[in-house]
């Protein structure tokens, strides 16, 4: 596959375009929360330890099924 240098240039221009549209400065209704509220949202935290041990354990069935279902060489 070859690499295109004008192809690549678009695609940085436009994802450069993209987050700077996204990242803009705050508006006017975007201030701090008001005291005495709860803050909005979910904590990320909660379920991280599960999903590694989860995604461990997927990672080592699926190896140990590649290497039982292996073709043999005729």
């Amino acid at each position: 596959m070859k690499i295109v240098p004008s192809k690549i240039l678009i695609l940085l221009v436009a994802i450069g375009c993209s987050t700077s549209a996204i990242a803009g400065p705050n508006g006017p209704g975007n201030g701090p929360p008001q005291p005495g509220l709860p803050p909005p949202g979910l904590p990320i935290d909660g379920g991280v330890a599960v999903l590694m041990v989860a995604a461990a354990i997927f990672g080592i069935y699926k190896i140990y099924q590649f290497k039982n279902h292996k073709k043999t060489p005729a």
